[in-house]
Order: C-alpha cells, then structure tokens, then sequence
C-alpha cells in the first residue's frame, strides 16, 4: 500500500483497489461493529454518506444456531447495504462454524467477521470476544472452523493487541490468523485491560501489516478526518475502521473519502441538516420502519444526544427529545427546532 501524507498530491483513489477475497471494495473508510448503534438504519446513512463496508453489531453464535429472533433481526439486511459484513462472536469452534453457516445459508452476507476484539466482561467471561487473545490455539481453532464451514465467503476478523500490556500477540496472531485462510483482520490496537482508555498504538498496526500479506485495516483514535489520512501514513493499512467519531455523524466518511480523493473537506453539517438526519425520513423513520414506532423511538434517544450537541440550549433540547411521550411529540420537538432561532446557529 502507498503511503499517505495530508499534503500528498498522489491519493488514495488514483493509486489503490482494496479487494477482501473476491468483495471489491470502493472506499477504504469502514463502519465499525458497534453494540446498540450499527443497525439497519444507521448502516444505511453510514453507507450513503461514502462508508465501504458496514457491519451488524456483533451477535452471539449461540443465538443464532438457536434460531433466537432477536438475534436473527439484528443480521437481516437491504441489498443497498452491500457490501457488508455479519459480525459473530463465540468461544466453541463447533458452535461458530454452525452459526456461519447458518448466517451464509440464510442472509448471505459479502463477509462474514469474527469478534476477537470486545472487551465487555459480559462477554470476555464466558470466554468470546478478546477472550480469545488469552489462548492462541483456541482462537486458531475457531478461526479455522468458521473458515472451513463458509468456503464460498470471505471470513475476517476484528481483534486486540493482546489480553494487557504483558500479553501482547502482534504479530503472532495475526500470521496465525493469516495461515486459516482469513482474508483480512481489522486491528484495535489497545489490550482487553485498556478497553478504551489511553492512547491506541499505531504501530502495532504497523508491525501486523508488516508481518500478513492480507489486509490490514486499522481501528482506534480517529476522531477527526485527518486522523484517517494519519492513520495510513503511519502504519501502511489497507483501510480504516471508524467507530465512536461517526456517532450522530455519518458524515465522517463522507469527509474522509474527500481527503482521500485530494479534495477540500466539505462544510460542516448545520444544525438544519442533523435535525433532517434525525426525522424525516432518515434516522428516526427508519428506525420506526425496521423495530416498530414505541421500540424505533426508544432507540433513537440515544442518537439524539449524539446529534444534538454544540449550539445554545442543546442540553434542554436533548432532554424534551430524550422525555418525549410519543412520536407526535418527537416530531413537534423536532419541527420547532427546525424552524426556531436556534437554526440560525451553525445552519
């Protein structure tokens, strides 16, 4: 991979094509896995706004042999989310190859990934996640078996650098990795112990990308665009994985991508347009369109508070959101916003 700088003349479009087996991939910038936040509808503003992979949020393999619906609805995706990637996590090689083969047979996503990389004791306990990181040949044996199950798909895989700082597997992991027939492996460089605290190590990301000749996709501390310019000057990756800086904004990748393409970053949204992003059909619609009105309202609170920051009054403006009784009041609320003098801040 050619190196970036932020004043390189040479970008990223003119001189790359990241392919993930046999997936081509358009933009290099992704949507990260995210609990509670990479469902349908967010997926869908993510991918409008330029992201070149989506993922579900991670779901259990123990759900999904079982056949548990709200697991199997957190897999089900449009065709305008192509390509996207079904995120699994699990700690038995039987249990992870059946639940692939099930999320192949049944939803036939362009990749299927495997979790490595939640630190939540929740899931860490049971022995999922970045669990893995603490038994090497387990986490092979795993990779090895979803492989074998799901020939036909390209299977990639989300990690940690490690259990904590005396554990550290890059790279050995990621050669490991490597030789199952993984095609890609996203690296947040922080151990399970960090969870989100402190700086991510870049160069860990570099030291696996040094060390496979699949792709490497790095995760962790881009908080603004030129982060992502950054991140692949620094460490040689294939692509990037934003989580947290896309929350109430999807348009992060849309600013990325004009980086990448040697362009101006566009303006900021206004305010008019993250109201428009959170009502009328977009955010809030479709979430009512995928989990009904009382369960599509309930999510959306939270992603009122990521939206709505940073102007005169938010905080009281996110509350009566956050306090709203119904989806007539959602939409007052909102409509007032809109056409109130608060617009005039940033609009």
């Amino acid at each position: 991979m050619n190196h970036i700088t932020c004043c390189s003349k040479i970008t990223w479009m003119e001189h790359n094509q990241l392919h993930i087996g046999d997936v081509k991939i358009e933009s290099p910038v992704f949507l990260a896995p995210m609990a509670g936040v990479t469902d349908y509808s967010f997926r869908i503003l993510c991918k409008e706004q330029g992201a070149g992979v989506v993922y579900s949020e991670f779901v259990s393999a123990h759900g999904i042999i079982r056949e548990n619906v709200k697991t199997l609805n957190m897999i089900r995706f449009g065709a305008s989310e192509r390509p996207i990637g079904i995120q699994i996590f699990g700690d038995n090689p039987e249990v992870m190859a059946a639940a692939a083969q099930y999320v192949v047979e049944k939803f036939d996503p362009d990749i299927l990934d495997i979790n490595y990389g939640c630190p939540v004791p929740k899931v860490t306990r049971k022995g999922a996640g970045s669990a893995a990181l603490r038994n090497l040949d387990l986490m092979e044996e795993i990779t090895a078996a979803v492989v074998t199950a799901i020939p036909g798909t390209p299977v990639t895989v989300k990690m940690r650098a490690g259990w904590d700082s005396k554990s550290i597997v890059i790279p050995e992991a990621g050669v490991r990795l490597e030789k199952t027939g993984v095609k890609a492996i996203t690296l947040h460089p922080r151990t399970t112990k960090q969870t989100y605290r402190k700086q991510a190590d870049w160069s860990l990301i570099k030291l696996l990308k040094e060390s496979v000749s699949i792709p490497v996709i790095g995760n962790g501390d881009v908080i603004q665009p030129r982060d992502a310019l950054r991140m692949f000057a620094e460490t040689g990756c294939d692509a990037v994985m934003i989580g947290r800086a896309a929350l109430g904004n999807p348009w992060f990748f849309r600013d990325v991508m004009a980086l990448l393409k040697g362009q101006p970053l566009p303006p900021p949204p206004s305010l008019r347009g993250k109201i428009s992003a959170c009502q009328r059909q977009r955010h809030l619609e479709l979430l009512i369109e995928s989990h009904g009105e009382k369960t599509g309202i309930n999510l959306m609170r939270k992603h009122f508070g990521w939206y709505l920051k940073g102007f005169p009054g938010a905080a009281s403006i996110r509350k009566r959101l956050v306090t709203a009784v119904n989806l007539d009041a959602i939409k007052e609320e909102l409509d007032s916003l809109k056409h109130g003098n608060v617009i005039s801040v940033g609009a």
